[in-house]
């Protein structure tokens, strides 16, 4: 039985990764801000701090130990620099969450090495010093630099799922539902994805199996944006209305300039068992469709 704190855990993959390891038996601990509740009850302890007052971060873990930490939502230098700070010297391992972000969409597959955050120059800053993908390089620089303790960064791409509060996936059936356009750049690129429910199990095999470094984890497969649309188009029964280089305020989440990929070898090659992109995208779009239509 591990103690394990995660930071960030009651929504999406987070959420999923929780109630994982409450399966399984684990001492768990999640902190949150307080405004998203606790859907775990007592089967958590739940800890409220602001991630980013380091004074509060600091006496809420005064004495603390734990075998196994998650960080879902450092998103700059400066919090990573206080995590370790705080941390250092108080748990076994980190498991960060990072993204697909960190390398350019320029049609290349990317594999770890396409970004070394060990010899990456580290320029710190607040969240809003940085883009998204930038915030996460200079994250996993300041761990990889200044953690005493084990660190393993998880690059996911985008996350899909029927309980994503960003609701991505849900904007292009329910604007071409509703027969609204849709703005692309190319629709020719391609993408790779990953299930929330699969998110939440390479997050725990990345913390038991004591891996350490960068690591891409995407469902095998791709799908360009053209590829997605058409299935989308066959749940709706209707017709996507792309806009091109279309306004932003109908602008894809998904619109992006050129493909945007990831291998996933140097996970599977140690232990973790990916599944096929096209074997849950079309069940997972038919459920949205039917939620949307109940």
């Amino acid at each position: 039985m591990k103690n394990i704190l995660v930071l960030g855990g009651t929504r999406f993959f987070g959420r999923k990764l929780v109630e994982l390891f409450i399966e399984d038996g684990h001492n768990v601990a999640i902190m949150t801000r307080g405004q998203s509740g606790n859907p775990f009850g007592n089967k958590v302890e739940h800890i409220i701090a602001d991630r980013t007052n380091k004074e509060e971060l600091a006496n809420k873990f005064e004495g603390r130990k734990f075998d196994i930490v998650y960080d879902n939502i450092c998103y700059s230098p400066n919090e990573a620099f206080e995590f370790c700070e705080i941390f250092n010297g108080k748990i076994g391992r980190l498991v960060f969450t990072s993204t697909l972000a960190v390398y350019e969409a320029d049609g290349a597959e990317k594999s770890e090495v396409d970004f070394d955050p060990y010899s990456y120059k580290i320029i710190m800053g607040d969240k809003t010093d940085f883009t998204y993908g930038e915030g996460k390089r200079q994250a996993e620089a300041v761990f990889f630099k200044y953690a005493e303790f084990p660190v393993a960064a998880v690059r996911f791409p985008i996350v899909m799922g029927e309980d994503d509060y960003t609701r991505r996936l849900h904007f292009h059936v329910e604007r071409i539902a509703r027969e609204e356009p849709i703005g692309f750049l190319d629709m020719d690129a391609e993408m790779p994805f990953i299930q929330a429910a699969e998110a939440a199990q390479f997050l725990k095999w990345a913390g038991i199996s004591g891996i350490e470094g960068s690591y891409n984890a995407a469902s095998n497969g791709k799908i360009s944006l053209h590829e997605l649309i058409a299935l989308i188009e066959q749940e709706v029964g209707k017709a996507a209305q792309i806009s091109l280089a279309g306004p932003e305020d109908i602008r894809s989440p998904y619109a992006i300039p050129a493909s945007w990929l990831m291998i996933n070898d140097k996970a599977a090659k140690d232990g973790f068992r990916f599944s096929n992109l096209h074997d849950w995208l079309q069940p997972l779009i038919k459920a949205l469709v039917t939620t949307k239509n109940t």
